[in-house]
């Protein structure tokens, strides 16, 4: 029976044929038959705390270790190598826990043995490592290797996003009336998102569960809620009339469900000129509801309340397939500009008016395609947007 006591313990030993251990300076009994210069040997613990650091010992450790890291052929074999002859259970970690048994004399020779020793080791393991790493990467590039005298491999095509073309339909609709498309940062002032447009301080839209502050809070820098601060913009940069339609992302603190998501899309117009009225404005809805929809589609204007127009209204469209029955359902809002508005870019509303509207592209898409989930628009399936092709 092999005793609790034994341990496997790589070491540089010399078995004579008698069954004897030689060391340099006794010798101690070893399991018989057990013969050769360096392998792994049951022990009793005892024999552990004998191991001297000799010359012959370390240098018969490093030749193993060294001969192990040659005979690696991949780097899954070296790193099993390396555990073997640099971890706790290796011949050169056992020789260096004798150093405690080393006299205070012979210490300093001791260290500088097992010192050179291990850098020896590792410097052997390193150049092996480098070497079997640049195999294994010639090998893999190798098999990468591309053809390219070689016929080609069909992939199938992606697809524009639905999106994206809705919201080039609907810029195209204004652009065949002469209006100019107009883009602005996502990254907005508070002053062009809520002050020039008429928002109270104290109005709901600025509070913190409603819009994306960025911080500091004192530099009044959020994302924009809507596309009306590109309407500011293009009141103060450009000469009157003005005609401007402006499409674009959006953000709100909304939960992403069915009919919700924080980041989405809107398109909002905005017409400055002189003798403007609500005529103006429910004719330009009725032709984009019409390119849209159809020529059947209708359309019906609600009295509500924006601090931006002055007179609002909900614009609602008539939806003949909704589930349930058709009915009328909300499209987005509009109304006549308030005078504050013009006021803040510097234009004298006695002489000019204009009309202002807004509506979302998710929204139009679910009405069009009858799109039930407004997710699906968001999760990045492909075959969503195949479905649709190059024309919405």
């Amino acid at each position: 029976m092999i005793s609790p006591r034994l341990a496997l313990v790589s070491l540089a030993y010399r078995v004579r044929s008698d069954g004897f251990l030689d060391t340099q300076r006794g010798m101690e009994h070893a399991r018989p038959g057990v013969l050769g210069y360096f392998g792994r040997l049951a022990v009793d613990c005892s024999f552990v705390s004998q191991i001297e650091i000799t010359p012959q010992s370390v240098k018969s450790a490093v030749d193993a270790a060294v001969a192990a890291f040659s005979a690696a052929t991949s780097l899954a074999e070296l790193k099993k190598a390396k555990t073997e002859h640099l971890g706790e259970k290796s011949a050169l970690s056992l020789l260096n826990a004798t150093m405690r048994d080393v006299s205070a004399e012979s210490k300093a020779q001791a260290g500088k043995l097992m010192g050179e020793a291990k850098g020896q080791v590792v410097s052997a393991c390193g150049a092996r490592e480098s070497e079997l790493a640049a195999s294994e990467e010639a090998t893999r590039l190798a098999a990468e290797a591309l053809d390219l005298s070689s016929l080609g491999a069909r992939r199938p095509h992606g697809a524009r996003h639905p999106l994206t073309m809705l919201m080039e339909d609907m810029a195209d609709v204004f652009v065949a009336m002469g209006w100019e498309i107009a883009e602005g940062p996502e990254l907005e002032h508070e002053w062009f998102n809520f002050d020039a447009l008429n928002f109270d301080e104290d109005h709901p839209a600025r509070a913190l569960q409603d819009t994306f502050f960025i911080e500091p809070i004192e530099r009044h820098l959020l994302l924009r809620t809507h596309t009306s601060p590109v309407q500011i913009r293009s009141l103060l940069s450009r000469q009157l009339p003005v005609y401007v339609v402006a499409p674009g992302r959006v953000y709100r603190t909304d939960e992403l469900d069915a009919t919700h998501t924080p980041v989405f899309h809107q398109i909002e117009g905005i017409a400055i000129d002189k003798g403007l009225t609500m005529a103006h404005l429910r004719g330009t809805l009725e032709h984009l509801a019409r390119s849209m929809f159809g020529e059947d589609a209708k359309i019906r204007l609600r009295a509500n309340y924006f601090p931006f127009t002055e007179p609002s209204a909900e614009l609602d469209i008539w939806h003949p397939t909704f589930t349930g029955g058709a009915r009328w359902i909300e499209w987005g809002g509009c109304g006549m500009v308030n005078r504050n508005v013009l006021l803040a870019a510097g234009i004298d509303p006695d002489v000019y008016q204009g009309f202002a509207f807004g509506m979302g592209i998710e929204r139009t898409l679910m009405f069009r395609n009858n799109v039930a989930d407004m997710r699906d628009m968001v999760e990045g399936d492909v075959r969503f947007s195949q479905q649709f092709g190059m024309v919405v």
